[in-house]
């Protein structure tokens, strides 16, 4: 049996004496959508930041294509295994263009004129954006800073996608088109997805595994569908 894409065994992060995660185990097979859901403070961020090298774990392990990876800085991280992260509230250069904020995730690259492509890429999926470039990004409505803040990370030309909160704040129409595009992402270009969210009905639906984080540890995981017909899922995170 392979390996996954990524994995995390027992993995534990402190903010000085407070816990956040503790001995946190959980995989993403390449090309997978896998969902992390729970109440706010249940440690979803902080297993993104530790996956990012953001956030120095104390104990545990993080792999990726067979590789250790904690202990990585985050700029190593994204050249190297190929892991961008979608932050939640977006943190865009505001007063900068569409396109130059959409350039800052090739920062790390040398492929000119691939990145060019990549730009267009970007754009074709996100036509708004292309209509936009020249507009300062502080400009754009919540909907459309999303769609730029997934754009920068895909100008990395990731294997993995780590998305934090990216229905936070937006109107059901623009929660449905971020879903599409999240799904399309995964299947057109191949990019292995965790994805963190608050709206667990949509991360469920769009997702093929997923686990429940409850204080900071791993309290249920399973296929979405599963998870989703599951009483007390249902009762703490979809309303009944």
């Amino acid at each position: 049996m392979s390996s996954p894409h990524i994995a995390l065994r027992r993995v534990s992060v402190h903010y000085d004496k407070v816990r956040a995660i503790e001995h946190v185990s959980l995989a993403a097979d390449a090309g997978e959508i896998v969902a992390l859901i729970g109440a706010n403070g249940a440690g979803k961020t902080t297993t993104l930041r530790a996956l990012t090298g953001l956030a120095p774990i104390t104990a545990g392990e993080i792999w990726c294509d067979g590789r250790r990876i904690d202990g990585l800085t985050p700029d190593r991280i994204v050249a190297g295994p190929g892991i961008s992260m979608v932050p939640e509230g977006r943190h865009l250069f505001p007063f900068m263009s569409v396109r130059d904020n959409l350039l800052m995730g090739a920062f790390l690259r040398r492929d000119g004129g691939e990145i060019d492509r990549d730009l267009q890429r970007v754009c074709a999926r996100f036509p708004r954006l292309g209509e936009r470039l020249r507009q300062q990004a502080g400009t754009l409505s919540g909907g459309e800073q999303q769609m730029v803040a997934i754009g920068r990370a895909l100008m990395a030309r990731p294997k993995a996608l780590l998305l934090d909160e990216p229905s936070l704040g937006l109107a059901p129409q623009l929660v449905r088109e971020i879903a599409r595009a999240i799904r399309a992402i995964n299947r057109d270009d191949g990019v292995t997805v965790i994805l963190v969210e608050q709206n667990s009905r949509m991360a469920l639906q769009i997702s093929t595994r997923a686990y429940v984080l409850e204080t900071g540890t791993v309290a249920l995981e399973g296929r979405s569908a599963d998870l989703t017909n599951n009483d007390e899922v249902r009762r703490l995170y979809l309303g009944g």
